[in-house]
């Protein structure tokens, strides 16, 4: 059986509503959400369970199902597509680093741009840094904090207290930038 059911995050009025098919599973024994590769949310509905009870199910994984679909979409990006943003990263972001370096005293022995799966940059204590390519597809303001955050590794290789005092100091709002990620940051692969 299958059936389609608006679910809208809660704390996201503007957000498309997703359709949820349900799909009943006479073997199944428990509740269990799959994004397809489409994009299409399944439901299975376990021997004696509900509709409703899936329902529900699906609710209280809203934000899981919302990240699952968009790093669905993000790997479902043409090859030429990925290629242009990278080209873009490589002229875009090396500038942007070594003007934020200037500004503040620092010096980058060398800057990569790479396709990190799970860090937005790094900082060895050669100076070179390392950023990922996605950096291009956030907003400035966010993507500006992840820069200043590599920069300041140059100054201390850790997270100390003091470590975010020297990142508030240059970045006030990086504290809304690390929730912007949290947040986004799986939508962009």
């Amino acid at each position: 059986m299958q059936m389609a059911l608006p679910l809208v995050a809660a704390d996201d009025a503007s957000a498309e509503p997703l359709q949820l098919h349900f799909v009943r599973h006479r073997r199944a024994r428990r509740y269990v959400v799959r994004v397809d590769r489409d994009g299409l949310v399944r439901v299975t509905v376990p021997r004696g369970g509900s509709t409703r009870d899936a329902e529900a199910f699906a609710r209280r994984h809203v934000e899981w199902i919302e990240r699952e679909r968009a790093r669905v979409r993000s790997a479902a990006m043409p090859g030429d597509e990925v290629a242009r943003w990278r080209r873009l990263a490589r002229k875009v972001l090396p500038a942007r680093l070594l003007a934020l370096a200037g500004l503040h005293g620092l010096t980058v022995a060398r800057v990569s741009i790479r396709n990190q799966r799970s860090r937005w940059g790094s900082c060895g204590r050669d100076g070179h840094v390392t950023l990922n390519w996605r950096l291009v597809l956030m907003p400035d303001w966010v993507s500006e904090y992840v820069l200043i955050h590599e920069l300041m590794h140059l100054k201390r290789l850790d997270h100390s207290p003091a470590y975010w005092r020297l990142v508030a100091a240059c970045c006030p709002g990086y504290r809304d930038a690390r929730r912007w990620l949290r947040t986004h940051g799986r939508q962009l692969g």
